[in-house]
């Protein structure tokens, strides 16, 4: 990745968010006396808190679908420390978690990007990454689907397989894109079954719904985007 693309890199910022899942808001109206949206404050999100880089527009989307698409697989480590930079400096972390692929999608582009992603959050910590969920299903694309049909769409299509690995753990849970996040909420569910005493979710880009509706039927329109 060229330095003129890096420097044009920025990160997510906003005035309101959500505390729990820092969805970023026009203005404080969704938000409870605590901060918290509505999702949250129904408990649909399973993971505990969210960070993420950038929105998914612009050059942050074309290198990531450069990576997915193109399969421009050295793209991932610039990448992977952009996404570990969006995480606090004090957070504790017991092992890194990223989200799988189904193996048929994985068999198709050679590699899960997530886990490639995830390498770089895992190195911080001294750690690799540890692939404790699979996906037991291959789920339909998430495009055009509503919020509560994403979540119907991926519910029970992940298990946890390394519990050992899980089990009283502060897990952090990589993934390269957060739309609704349906997707990550179904891992991070499996993964609070499965003993993780806290979940949180890195991603590299989020699907920015401020810009308004036209906005995020275009970036929900690249496949395997949750």
């Amino acid at each position: 990745m060229c330095p003129l693309c890096l420097q044009s890199l920025e990160p997510l910022s906003a005035e309101y968010f959500c505390v729990d899942c820092r969805t970023p808001f026009l203005n404080p109206a969704p938000l409870d006396s605590d901060g918290r949206c509505r999702l949250c404050r129904l408990g649909l999100r399973q993971f505990d808190t969210v960070y993420s880089f950038g929105s998914y527009e612009g050059t942050l989307r074309e290198l990531i679908h450069l990576l997915k698409y193109g399969k421009v697989r050295p793209l991932a480590r610039p990448l992977g420390k952009l996404l570990a930079s969006a995480l606090p400096s004090d957070l504790v972390c017991d092992a890194v978690v990223p989200v799988p692929l189904h193996w048929r999608r994985r068999l198709e582009r050679g590699f899960n990007q997530s886990e490639l992603l995830a390498k770089a959050v895992a190195r911080r910590y001294g750690q690799r990454p540890v692939n404790a969920v699979r996906r037991r299903r291959r789920t339909d694309a998430q495009t055009g689907l509503s919020n509560a049909e994403r979540r119907t769409n991926v519910a029970g299509a992940f298990s946890v397989v390394r519990k050992d690995a899980v089990a009283g753990r502060r897990i952090i849970l990589v993934d390269d894109v957060m739309t609704t996040g349906a997707t990550a909420a179904a891992c991070a569910g499996v993964l609070k079954r499965a003993g993780a005493q806290r979940v949180t979710l890195v991603t590299l880009a989020r699907v920015d719904r401020r810009a308004g509706a036209s906005s995020f039927r275009f970036a929900s329109a690249a496949a395997g985007v949750s």
